[in-house]
């Protein structure tokens, strides 16, 4: 399955659901993003994949955690969190895909958001239609200016040097 755009970056994130497997479908299968690691405890009372978005300095985590047991505190899952925005290199060809992948996005389309930039959002919630969706969470995808793009396409670019 070859997409045709990329989540560029997002500042650190951690998101909470009854089933990781759910948030996988969209993080790590339909957004693309790698499992780095996993974490599970206990005392925290939680089963976490992270999971990373670029590379260097722009390397973000975000962990996409489960409650152990979903009676126990702390309840990981019962905030998953308001929103979130992510870079897009390609906004239009991102919402084609994602759409015809079953992604569902919340009403309103691409438009011109607060800051000057093209988004749109992805809806937190799928249905019949489009099962696929932030599980709880609403995701802004935002067209990266062309020097955001270009900043990690030189990062993608440079050989790598050892830290």
């Amino acid at each position: 399955m070859t997409r045709p755009f990329q989540v560029l970056g997002v500042q650190q994130i951690a998101i909470g659901g009854l089933d990781k497997l759910k948030l996988q479908k969209l993080w790590v299968e339909m957004l693309g993003l790698s499992v780095t690691g996993t974490f599970r405890s206990e005392r925290e009372n939680v089963d976490e994949d992270i999971c990373a978005i670029g590379s260097g300095p722009f390397k973000v985590e975000v962990d996409l955690m489960q409650p152990l047991d979903a009676d126990k505190k702390p309840a990981v899952h019962a905030t998953p969190l308001n929103h979130i925005g992510l870079w897009i290199d390609d906004l239009p060809q991102a919402v084609q895909w994602l759409t015809a992948q079953g992604v569902r996005f919340a009403p309103g389309g691409i438009r011109r958001g607060a800051a000057g930039f093209d988004i749109c959002f992805l809806h937190p919630k799928g249905n019949d239609e489009f099962p696929i969706s932030g599980e709880g969470v609403l995701i802004e995808l935002v067209q990266a200016p062309p020097e955001v793009v270009q900043a990690f396409a030189a990062l993608a670019a440079a050989p790598s040097t050892p830290a």
